[in-house]
Protein backbone atom coordinates (compact mmCIF):
# COMPACT_ATOMS: atom_id res chain seq x y z
CA UNK A 1 0.00 0.00 0.00
CA UNK A 2 1.73 3.80 -1.21
CA UNK A 3 2.24 5.92 1.84
CA UNK A 4 -0.07 8.88 1.71
CA UNK A 5 2.35 12.49 1.30
CA UNK A 6 1.66 14.27 4.18
CA UNK A 7 1.73 18.17 3.64
CA UNK A 8 3.68 20.29 5.75
CA UNK A 9 -0.11 21.89 6.59
CA UNK A 10 -1.10 18.52 8.17
CA UNK A 11 1.78 18.19 10.62
CA UNK A 12 1.20 19.79 13.38
CA UNK A 13 2.34 23.05 14.86
CA UNK A 14 3.43 23.67 18.22
CA UNK A 15 2.20 26.63 18.46
CA UNK A 16 -1.31 25.91 17.53
CA UNK A 17 -3.69 24.59 20.44
CA UNK A 18 -5.36 21.97 18.59
CA UNK A 19 -1.97 20.62 17.44
CA UNK A 20 -2.86 16.79 18.36
CA UNK A 21 -5.97 17.49 16.76
CA UNK A 22 -4.43 18.48 13.16
CA UNK A 23 -4.39 14.93 11.36
CA UNK A 24 -7.22 16.48 10.17
CA UNK A 25 -7.64 17.66 6.01
CA UNK A 26 -7.11 21.23 5.91
CA UNK A 27 -9.07 23.65 3.31
CA UNK A 28 -7.83 27.04 3.40
CA UNK A 29 -9.90 29.88 2.71
CA UNK A 30 -8.77 32.19 0.15
CA UNK A 31 -9.83 36.19 0.50
CA UNK A 32 -11.82 35.53 -2.95
CA UNK A 33 -13.67 33.31 -1.36
CA UNK A 34 -12.06 29.86 -2.83
CA UNK A 35 -11.27 26.90 -1.18
CA UNK A 36 -8.48 24.95 -1.46
CA UNK A 37 -8.33 21.45 0.13
CA UNK A 38 -4.41 20.90 0.89
CA UNK A 39 -4.47 16.96 0.84
CA UNK A 40 -5.46 17.15 -2.83
CA UNK A 41 -3.98 20.95 -3.85
CA UNK A 42 -6.75 21.29 -5.61
CA UNK A 43 -9.69 24.04 -5.39
CA UNK A 44 -13.54 22.79 -4.10
CA UNK A 45 -16.58 23.78 -3.23
CA UNK A 46 -19.01 24.04 -0.28
CA UNK A 47 -20.96 20.36 -1.99
CA UNK A 48 -17.56 18.89 -1.84
CA UNK A 49 -16.81 20.35 2.20
CA UNK A 50 -20.19 18.57 2.54
CA UNK A 51 -19.33 15.12 1.21
CA UNK A 52 -16.18 15.66 3.39
CA UNK A 53 -19.16 15.60 6.04
CA UNK A 54 -21.15 13.36 4.75
CA UNK A 55 -17.77 10.51 4.65
CA UNK A 56 -17.14 11.86 8.43
CA UNK A 57 -13.35 12.88 7.17
CA UNK A 58 -11.70 15.20 10.09
CA UNK A 59 -11.27 18.47 8.17
CA UNK A 60 -10.47 22.51 9.39
CA UNK A 61 -11.41 25.27 7.50
CA UNK A 62 -8.84 27.89 8.04
CA UNK A 63 -8.28 31.73 6.69
CA UNK A 64 -5.45 31.28 4.37
CA UNK A 65 -3.60 34.43 5.92
CA UNK A 66 -4.60 34.57 9.36
CA UNK A 67 -5.40 31.01 9.92
CA UNK A 68 -7.93 31.61 11.96
CA UNK A 69 -10.36 28.55 12.50
CA UNK A 70 -13.77 28.98 9.66
CA UNK A 71 -14.76 25.73 10.25
CA UNK A 72 -18.29 26.32 11.74
CA UNK A 73 -19.19 29.27 9.58
CA UNK A 74 -18.40 27.17 6.55
CA UNK A 75 -20.48 24.59 8.40
CA UNK A 76 -23.30 27.16 8.61
CA UNK A 77 -23.21 28.14 5.15
CA UNK A 78 -24.07 24.52 4.09
CA UNK A 79 -26.97 24.25 6.69
CA UNK A 80 -28.04 27.46 4.99
CA UNK A 81 -27.88 26.37 1.24
CA UNK A 82 -29.37 22.78 2.89
CA UNK A 83 -32.47 25.11 4.19
CA UNK A 84 -32.81 27.52 1.17
CA UNK A 85 -33.06 24.45 -1.12
CA UNK A 86 -35.74 22.71 -0.89
CA UNK A 87 -37.68 20.76 2.37
CA UNK A 88 -35.69 22.45 5.04
CA UNK A 89 -35.16 20.86 8.38
CA UNK A 90 -35.45 23.57 10.82
CA UNK A 91 -38.85 25.44 11.25
CA UNK A 92 -39.13 29.14 11.43
CA UNK A 93 -40.31 28.48 15.38
CA UNK A 94 -36.95 26.47 15.69
CA UNK A 95 -34.56 29.20 14.38
CA UNK A 96 -36.60 31.86 16.55
CA UNK A 97 -36.14 29.28 19.32
CA UNK A 98 -32.30 29.18 18.57
CA UNK A 99 -31.81 32.86 17.86
CA UNK A 100 -33.59 33.66 21.32
CA UNK A 101 -31.27 31.60 23.40
CA UNK A 102 -28.18 33.08 21.94
CA UNK A 103 -27.13 35.56 24.75
CA UNK A 104 -29.11 34.15 27.00
CA UNK A 105 -28.34 32.12 30.55
CA UNK A 106 -29.35 29.13 29.05
CA UNK A 107 -27.09 28.84 26.11
CA UNK A 108 -24.50 26.66 26.97
CA UNK A 109 -27.24 24.09 28.29
CA UNK A 110 -29.08 24.41 25.41
CA UNK A 111 -26.08 23.94 22.91
CA UNK A 112 -25.43 20.60 25.05
CA UNK A 113 -28.89 19.75 24.86
CA UNK A 114 -29.65 19.67 21.35
CA UNK A 115 -25.72 18.24 20.53
CA UNK A 116 -27.18 15.48 23.32
CA UNK A 117 -30.35 15.15 21.00
CA UNK A 118 -28.68 14.56 17.54
CA UNK A 119 -26.19 12.09 19.43
CA UNK A 120 -29.18 10.05 20.77
CA UNK A 121 -31.44 10.47 17.56
CA UNK A 122 -27.88 8.99 15.11
CA UNK A 123 -27.51 6.11 17.23
CA UNK A 124 -30.93 5.79 16.97
CA UNK A 125 -30.49 5.79 13.60
CA UNK A 126 -27.62 3.38 13.06
CA UNK A 127 -29.35 0.65 15.12
CA UNK A 128 -32.75 0.82 12.79
CA UNK A 129 -30.21 0.65 10.15
CA UNK A 130 -28.59 -1.84 11.28
CA UNK A 131 -32.28 -4.05 12.01
CA UNK A 132 -33.24 -3.10 8.70
CA UNK A 133 -31.08 -4.51 6.53
CA UNK A 134 -32.12 -6.45 3.68
CA UNK A 135 -35.68 -4.52 3.90
CA UNK A 136 -36.62 -3.10 0.18
CA UNK A 137 -37.34 0.26 -0.60
CA UNK A 138 -41.15 -0.91 -0.93
CA UNK A 139 -41.19 -2.59 2.06
CA UNK A 140 -39.31 0.63 4.42
CA UNK A 141 -42.14 2.95 2.86
CA UNK A 142 -44.86 0.96 3.76
CA UNK A 143 -43.60 0.88 7.29
CA UNK A 144 -42.33 4.45 7.30
CA UNK A 145 -46.51 5.39 6.47
CA UNK A 146 -47.77 2.67 8.52
CA UNK A 147 -46.36 4.33 12.00
CA UNK A 148 -46.00 0.79 12.90
CA UNK A 149 -45.99 0.01 16.69
CA UNK A 150 -42.12 -0.67 16.16
CA UNK A 151 -41.50 3.02 15.13
CA UNK A 152 -43.61 4.58 17.58
CA UNK A 153 -41.62 2.21 20.05
CA UNK A 154 -38.45 3.73 19.46
CA UNK A 155 -39.66 7.13 18.94
CA UNK A 156 -41.35 6.76 22.61
CA UNK A 157 -37.39 5.75 23.30
CA UNK A 158 -35.84 8.55 21.87
CA UNK A 159 -38.43 10.81 23.88
CA UNK A 160 -38.07 9.45 26.64
CA UNK A 161 -33.76 9.96 26.36
CA UNK A 162 -34.52 13.39 25.55
CA UNK A 163 -36.54 13.86 28.72
CA UNK A 164 -33.94 12.02 30.57
CA UNK A 165 -31.43 14.49 29.10
CA UNK A 166 -33.46 17.54 30.05
CA UNK A 167 -34.34 16.41 33.47
CA UNK A 168 -30.36 15.66 34.00
CA UNK A 169 -29.97 19.32 32.55
CA UNK A 170 -32.21 20.99 35.21
CA UNK A 171 -30.48 18.94 37.90
CA UNK A 172 -27.12 20.53 37.22
CA UNK A 173 -28.18 23.85 36.41
CA UNK A 174 -30.16 23.63 39.90
CA UNK A 175 -26.81 22.22 41.88
CA UNK A 176 -25.09 24.98 39.93
CA UNK A 177 -26.81 27.61 41.35
CA UNK A 178 -27.03 25.66 44.87
CA UNK A 179 -30.42 24.43 44.74
CA UNK A 180 -31.36 20.65 45.79
CA UNK A 181 -34.31 19.14 44.60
Amino acid sequence: MPTKKVSPEMKPDAADPNAGAESRRIIKKYPNRRLYDTATSTYITLTDIKQLVMKREPFVVRDAKSSEDLTRSILMQIILEEEAGGAPMLTEEVLASIIRFHGHAMQSFMGSFIEKNILAFTEMQAKMAEQSKGVTPEMWTQFMNVQSPVLQGLMGNYNEQSKNMLAQMQEQMLGAFGFKR
